[in-house]
């Protein structure tokens, strides 16, 4: 019989309560957990309520106090303009797919640091910062792909909202082209 996910519960006093250890634990407790790839799910100990995104959120936020943000002021301020727009579930898509370009790319690259160089998975922050110090001109390479790609994945979100919008309001983007080289006598007629 499969497992289960792993149920923490939140308690009014702040308190995470983990029901497959019986005990209680810490938000370093839930970051190991993600680290370890565990399945697991946060709720309200009285209505049962999700909270798992806000759990991960509060991890990030002690992650981004810690010394070293991974998240810069004006990326931050741009991703909250995107809330309450038109774009905002577009924006979510594509920053999904991206990190899990960036995490395949990484696993790829990982896989191939084992036979070339004989390191076992560059798995911790000091064994990456050696590699890519040693490797700078290939990874600009690689990172400029990934950017490359990245791009390409904005363009055809633009291109499909594009033609969303040509099918809800067809008369719409037909008048918003740019009207270059007519003349007063040259106008469609209807």
């Amino acid at each position: 019989m499969a497992e289960q996910n792993r149920i923490i519960k939140k308690y009014p006093n702040r308190r995470l309560y983990d029901t497959r250890t019986s005990t209680y634990i810490t938000l370093v407790d839930v970051k190991g957990l993600v680290l370890t790839h565990e399945v697991f799910q946060v709720v309200d100990a009285k209505s049962g309520e999700d909270l798992t995104r806000s759990i991960l959120m509060q991890i990030i936020l002690e992650e981004e106090a810690g010394g070293s943000p991974m998240l810069s002021s004006e990326m931050l301020s741009q991703m909250i303009r995107f809330y309450g727009s038109a774009m905002q579930s577009m924006m979510g898509r594509y920053l999904d797919s991206n990190m899990k370009a960036f995490v395949d790319m990484q696993a790829k690259f990982s896989e191939q640091a084992v036979p070339s160089f004989g390191v076992p998975g560059l798995g911790t922050p000091d064994m990456w910062n050696q590699f890519l110090n040693f490797q700078g001109p290939a990874m600009q390479s690689m990172m400029s792909a990934y950017v490359e790609q990245s791009q390409q994945l904005f363009q055809q979100m633009q291109d499909k909202m594009k033609e969303k919008t040509r099918k809800i309001f067809p008369d719409a983007t037909e008048n918003a082209a740019p009207k270059q080289g007519k003349t007063s006598g040259s106008a469609k007629s209807k």
